[in-house]
C-alpha cells in the first residue's frame, strides 16, 4: 500500500529580510509505491525543507510534486513524524495517537478500535493513561509513529525521528519499524543525518548536495530488508561507499555532514 511520489526540478526559497535564500534547487526524485527512501546530506542542505514540501506545508518555488493515481490534495493520506515528537503533554498516550483520527471526524468506535489496536502492535496499551512526561524517549518515540501510523497513511514522512535516542534504543527502533514496515508496506521518506540508518532504513538512498540542496547521487540498496545486515560485511561497504559520496560532495572534508 502507498503512492508513488515523483518530484520534478523542485526548487524551495525561504524569505529572509536581507533576500531570498534557496534551500533546494532543480531536485529531482521519485519514490515508488510501497518503497522507502532515505534522503541524507550535509547539514542545512534542505532535508526537512523537502519533507515539509511533500506533506503541503510548504508551497515549491519552482517544479512540482506528482502523486500516483491523479488523488486530490484533500484526501491524500499523508503523515508526517517530527523530529522532536510533536506530542502535547498535557494529553495521555491515548489521546495523542487519536489526535489526528477525531480532527478528521471518524466515529467513536472506530477511534477506539484503530487506537487500541496500534497501541497493542506498538507495545504501548499498558501505557495508554500516561502522559508524555512520564515516558522514555524511545517510548515517545513509538507514540510518535502510532499517531502516525493510525491514520493509515499512503505517504509516511519522518524527519530524523529516531536523532534524540541514544545508540542502542534507536537501533532497536530501526529494526521495530522495518518489522512494522515489513508487515503493511507503506511508501515511506526518511531524512537522516546517519549514514547508518539511511543503509539500514533505505531501499533507495539519495544523498544530496550542500545547500541548495539537489540529488547528487542515488543508490538502490540490494541488501535492504535484511534484520541483520548490520552485521554483514556488505553493510559496512555500503556505509563506506555513501560516507566517501559526502565526503567528495563537501570537497573531501567530513565537516558538515
Amino acid at each position: 500500500m502507498g503512492m508513488n511520489v515523483i518530484v520534478e526540478n523542485l526548487s524551495f526559497k525561504y524569505e529572509q529580510k536581507n533576500g531570498k535564500v534557496e534551500a533546494l534547487s532543480s531536485l529531482s526524485l521519485e519514490v515508488p509505491e510501497a518503497s522507502t527512501c532515505a534522503v541524507i546530506g550535509p547539514s542545512g542542505c534542505g532535508k526537512t525543507t523537502l519533507l515539509y514540501v511533500l506533506a503541503g506545508l510548504l508551497p515549491p518555488s519552482e517544479g512540482q510534486v506528482k502523486f500516483s493515481r491523479g488523488t486530490p490534495a484533500e484526501s491524500r493520506r499523508i503523515s508526517l513524524v517530527f523530529q522532536n515528537y510533536g506530542l502535547f503533554p498535557w494529553k495521555t498516550v491515548w489521546e495523542n495517537v487519536a489526535l489526528g483520527l477525531k480532527v478528521r471526524g471518524i466515529s467513536k468506535r472506530e477511534i477506539r478500535q484503530r487506537v487500541d489496536d496500534i497501541l497493542v502492535q506498538l507495545g504501548l496499551y499498558e501505557l495508554r493513561h500516561l502522559a508524555p512526561p512520564q515516558l522514555s524517549g524511545g517510548q515517545k518515540q513509538r507514540v510518535a509513529l502510532g499517531r502516525a501510523l493510525v491514520l493509515d497513511p499512503e505517504l509516511l514522512l519522518l524527519d530524523e525521528p529516531f536523532s534524540a535516542l541514544d545508540a542502542l534504543t534507536r537501533e532497536r527502533l530501526q529494526e521495530f519499524f522495518l518489522e512494522l514496515w515489513r508487515k503493511k508496506p507503506v511508501t515511506a521518506i526518511l531524512v537522516t543525518h546517519s549514514i547508518e540508518e539511511a543503509v539500514y532504513l533505505g531501499q533507495k538512498i539519495a544523498i544530496l548536495s550542500q545547500r541548495p540542496g539537489h540529488v547528487i547521487r542515488e543508490i538502490h540498496n540490494k541488501h535492504f530488508g535484511d534484520m541483520h545486515l548490520r552485521k554483514e560485511r556488505a553493510f559496512q561497504e555500503l556505509c563506506s561507499q555513501v560516507r566517501d559520496i559526502l565526503k567528495e560532495s563537501l570537497g573531501g572534508s567530513s565537516k558538515g555532514i
